[in-house]
């Protein structure tokens, strides 16, 4: 009898992820396994967003909310441990919602641009495309970051030495390094 490898008719989801509302887009293309779990696929995302994984976060595809329930503040939720991705978005062209922060209310659009055959020899995950830095954490979500953005254009601004050291003197929010992204992918199997 001849038995299949569970992974071997495995695919690779293309998923483009946006920060919606951000403006200009912030956004990375991405390759992973079709069989993750939406508990790897946070991992992956803070990753290649560039986030702290320091607050709640959840997914919602098709009304359905998954991640980790936090009764004390009212968040019950399908566990995201089990759900697998091709299970839930099967099919390229589907698109869901993954929240980071449920305070700042980080929402990135997720779609399923292509799926693909795996490439032998390939690291997945891996970004193969993005544009824009990562709004630094804790800075009020997609508003509070274009006035981070609006002080940092102008030095004569009474916030901007408090804004510029919290945000880090290196920090450009035109700066996306790809090659970094990939380096602390490999760590993720």
């Amino acid at each position: 009898m001849n038995q299949t490898k569970p992974n071997e008719h495995e695919s690779i989801y293309q998923l483009k992820v946006t920060i919606k509302e951000s403006e200009p887009l912030i956004w990375r293309e991405i390759q992973v396994r079709s069989h993750i779990t939406l508990y790897k696929l946070q991992r992956i995302l803070q990753v290649v967003m560039g986030w702290g994984n320091t607050h709640l976060h959840q997914f919602t595809i098709d009304g359905t909310c998954y991640g980790q329930s936090h009764p004390e503040y009212g968040l019950e939720m399908k566990t995201e441990r089990r759900a697998r991705l091709d299970e839930l978005v099967p099919e390229e062209n589907a698109s869901f919602i993954y929240e980071y922060n449920l305070d700042d209310s980080w929402l990135h659009h997720i779609t399923v641009e292509k799926i693909l055959e795996p490439t032998h020899g390939v690291h997945y995950p891996r970004c193969v495309a993005g544009d824009r830095a990562c709004p630094p954490e804790e800075c009020g979500g997609i508003r509070g970051y274009a006035e981070v953005l609006e002080i940092l254009k102008n030095p004569e601004d009474p916030d901007y030495a408090e804004t510029r050291e919290w945000v880090k003197e290196d920090f450009d929010p035109e700066v996306f390094d790809i090659e970094e992204v990939n380096r602390h992918l490999k760590a993720i199997r």
